[in-house]
């Protein structure tokens, strides 16, 4: 299986790609009222500034979404029908002019996608719990002017008209399923993993604002199957592109950060030995999950040596990256990448390789 992403320099509101020709979106917008995103936001539109500088946060707020609506009719353009949108976005809290509350960025993206047609699904809120003493706000420890903290952030949900359909048992469909356990765990409306480290090396901020790995591929393997075109119109450092590369869709995302893009290139040294350890880890997970069970389950996967709990699973195949070639045009950067399928006798053979690694380690 070979698959192509692109990653683009560009404006996301004018794309130029195809009407309906990509399968799932998934991404994360600068935030509107993050100080953070401030200057992005204001370089873009004169009004931004003014309303902040004069602490009209409801102005700032509306002219800061405004240019986020732009990318969100790109998006409802190029989703194919039964695509999905997955945008995560977390609500911000700002004082101005010495008045402080908070600014709903999730409701405002979610009536944005709504008024473009998209249909709301049910959304996962993902906690990101911090253990530091002061993340409270406002008076401390006393009433009554203290504040909740923000430990959380929203994955928003949303579908462009009625649910996609496939051929009756379809390949890319059945390889692509995900085991009966993972469906119980992802499908929950609470995500509790950590965030991923923020700091860059070098470009216009300090900050990359990247969400880690886990959230896109599990999103991707969730609303996709094998061979998708995943879109991310806020790629950034490229954590979505390198999902799609895990999980075996094609891909394509745009920045107008060039030094991000030129940098995602660092992040694949190491990809066919990352893939490789994350198949084997879900197979291991799926092995110890069923060894947990007082029961065996009922049906044989297909490709694998063990059971699974539902029909749908047996015909489940994971693939692993084999190699990646690289190739730029100016500061565009486009990847195609070899994958193989990780199959009963390999996935066997490494099996038995950690066995024998745990038994070399173990001492009486």
């Amino acid at each position: 299986m070979r698959t192509t992403h692109a990653l683009t320099v560009g404006d996301a509101a004018d794309t130029g790609l195809a009407d309906e020709s990509v399968n799932l979106v998934v991404t994360s917008p600068p935030y509107p009222m993050i100080e953070m995103w401030d200057d992005l936001f204001s370089a873009r539109d004169d009004a931004v500034d003014a309303a902040l500088d004069a602490g009209d946060g409801d102005a700032a707020f509306e002219a800061m979404h405004e240019q986020l609506d732009a990318v969100w009719d790109e998006v409802a353009r190029v989703l194919a029908p039964g695509g999905v949108a997955c945008v995560n976005v977390g609500d911000a809290t700002r004082s101005l002019d010495g008045s402080f509350r908070q600014y709903p960025n999730h409701a405002r993206v979610l009536t944005a996608l709504s008024e473009r047609g998209l249909t709301p699904l049910p959304d996962a809120v993902w906690r990101k719990p911090t253990n530091r003493l002061t993340k409270f706000m406002g008076s401390g420890t006393l009433p009554t002017n203290a504040y909740v903290t923000l430990e959380h952030e929203y994955v928003l949900v949303v579908r462009k008209g009625d649910p996609r359909s496939f051929p009756p048992g379809d390949d890319r469909r059945y390889e692509s399923a995900f085991f009966w356990e993972e469906r119980n765990r992802w499908f929950s409306d609470l995500w509790e993993f950590g965030g991923t480290n923020q700091r860059l090396d070098s470009g216009a901020r300090e900050r990359s604002a990247a969400f880690p790995v886990e959230l896109p591929l599990r999103l991707i393997r969730m609303y996709s199957v094998y061979g998708d075109t995943v879109f991310d119109p806020f790629v950034g450092t490229g954590t979505t592109t390198l999902a799609a590369m895990l999980a075996g869709r094609d891909s394509v995302g745009y920045d107008l950060d060039a030094d991000l893009v030129s940098g995602f290139e660092r992040r694949l040294d190491d990809l066919p030995e990352r893939s490789r350890a994350e198949v084997e880890r879900r197979l291991d997970a799926h092995r110890e999950f069923v060894a947990g069970r007082d029961e065996r389950p009922g049906h044989d996967a297909e490709h694998y040596d063990f059971p699974v709990v539902t029909k749908q699973e047996r015909r489940i195949r994971l693939y692993r990256v084999s190699s990646v070639e690289a190739s730029a045009d100016g500061a565009n950067r486009e990847f195609a990448v070899e994958h193989e399928p990780f199959d009963g006798t390999e996935a066997a053979a490494a099996s038995e390789r950690s066995e024998t690694s745990e038994d070399a380690t173990t001492t009486d």
